[in-house]
């Protein structure tokens, strides 16, 4: 095989999960009434947001060769803790600052910090301690979400403070700021990943940890700081969850974590670690959002996104072990 076709190959595999989605929403356009309209799209990537700033966080950790579970729930009692401190309704208590635009970035440091400590507890466990990260953070996800229904008693936090709430409401080139946060955290994490030494440390980990050690990698600080970012990412996509509920329930949030790891799987990234990009995964955050607007449009039963969810991870699995048999033969 020629280089320049080799190189042509590697780029459609690098980017397969975008050709799908040019694909799928072509397919959309084409069979859907009302499908191909600008105001669709928007919708599409409005609706992709919480789960995309989600899924940059779980994408970190395995990329790293390890798992977190608990994202879904750190996410969920990030929620709650605003929803407490910012709603004025239901078991919220009101507080408010004086300039009112304060609440922003104080809500939002305590989203995030109450993602990161959850996430440095669990990358103490699993990597001081040489813990499971399956069992740790699945201990975390049940634990987590527990302490958000008690904290709560089951009720919930409504009317967020408007000076929050704006950046649901307004809008830009289209676009609602939570979209645009979304976008740029893809940004800024994706220039992190492929410009930065830490980037490409936590690839050499995932691919092989024990040499990435003995080449003399802080192998024990990475893999800890990649933990406590995605606690800290979760709490962000909580927050930004707070902001397009207006508040925050007991139950915010479930069934997140599931469509996080398709949308990993789907993105491009290998669950052994080592493989996968952060441009793939929000790829498959918008692939699943459109599936999921098409189903609306169409007014299939819900039960439909399930199935079609499960059956594009599967075959996901079964491309993502494909371009490895191809990547081998090229090597």
């Amino acid at each position: 095989m020629n280089p320049s076709t080799r190189r042509m190959l590697e780029f459609v595999l690098d980017n397969l999960v975008w050709f799908m989605l040019l694909f799928v929403l072509a397919i959309f356009s084409l069979t859907i009434p009302n499908y191909f309209q600008l105001g669709i799209f928007a919708n599409i990537i409005e609706a992709s947001s919480v789960l995309g700033v989600m899924s940059i966080g779980l994408a970190l950790v395995i990329i790293a060769g390890h798992m977190d579970l608990s994202v879904e729930s750190v996410a969920a009692l990030a929620a709650m803790a605003v929803g407490i401190l910012f709603c004025s309704a239901g078991i919220g208590v009101g507080f408010t600052l004086t300039p009112q635009w304060l609440m922003v970035p104080v809500s939002l440091l305590i989203a995030v910090a109450v993602g990161a400590l959850i996430g440095a507890m669990n990358g103490f466990l699993v990597v001081k301690l040489k813990m499971s990260a399956f069992i740790i953070t699945l201990a975390s996800y049940i634990w987590v979400r527990g302490l958000v229904v008690a904290v709560s008693g089951g009720r919930s936090a409504q009317d967020l403070a408007p000076a929050i709430r704006w950046f649901g409401i307004q809008r830009l080139l289209g676009l609602p700021l939570t979209a645009w946060i979304a976008i740029a955290c893809f940004v800024v994490s994706s220039l992190v990943m492929a410009k930065t030494p830490f980037g490409r440390h936590l690839k050499m980990i995932g691919g092989n940890e024990t040499a990435t050690f003995r080449a003399g990698i802080r192998v024990t600080r990475n893999l800890i700081i990649a933990f406590v970012l995605a606690g800290a990412i979760a709490g962000l996509a909580g927050w930004l969850l707070t902001i397009r509920t207006s508040g925050a329930t007991a139950n915010l949030g479930v069934g997140l974590l599931f469509n996080a790891f398709a949308a990993v799987v789907i993105g491009g990234v290998s669950l052994k670690g080592g493989v996968g990009s952060l441009p793939g995964v929000y790829a498959g955050v918008l692939l699943l959002s459109a599936i999921n607007t098409a189903i609306n449009l169409m007014g299939l039963p819900a039960n439909f996104t399930q199935v079609i969810h499960g059956l594009l991870v599967l075959a996901a699995v079964l491309l993502d072990a494909l371009k490895l048999r191809i990547r081998q033969k090229l090597a």
